[in-house]
C-alpha cells in the first residue's frame, strides 16, 4: 500500500509548537503493523475522520487525527490535521 500524505503547513507549524510533534513524525505511524485506527464519529459531520494510535519512527507512541481516502487499489491519501504523544490511557489501550 502506498500512502500519500498532505497537511496544511500552518496547522503543522502550530501542532509542532503545541505538542512538540511534527506531522512528518505522525505520518510514520502508518508503517506500524500494530497501529489501531478508529472511526471518529464525533468529528465526522462533514467528512470521514479517523484517529490512529501507533508507534512512530523513533519509537514514540503517537495519536494522529486524519482523513483516509482511497485513490485506487494500491494508493491511499491521508490528510493529517493533528498529532500528539499518546496519554497513559492510550498507551494502555495500545498494549492490549
Amino acid at each position: 500500500m502506498q500512502y500519500d500524505f498532505e497537511w496544511d503547513p500552518e496547522k503543522a507549524r502550530l501542532n509542532r509548537s503545541q505538542h512538540a510533534v511534527s506531522f512528518e513524525q505522525g505520518a510514520t505511524v502508518f508503517m506500524d503493523p500494530r497501529a489501531l485506527s478508529l472511526y471518529d464519529d464525533e468529528h465526522s459531520a462533514t467528512e470521514d475522520r479517523w484517529i490512529t494510535l501507533g508507534i512512530a519512527a523513533g519509537g514514540m507512541l503517537l495519536v494522529v487525527h486524519h482523513t483516509f481516502t482511497e485513490i485506487d487499489v494500491s494508493t491511499v491519501k491521508i490528510r493529517i490535521f493533528s498529532c500528539r504523544k499518546a496519554t497513559t490511557n492510550e498507551i494502555s489501550r495500545y498494549g492490549e
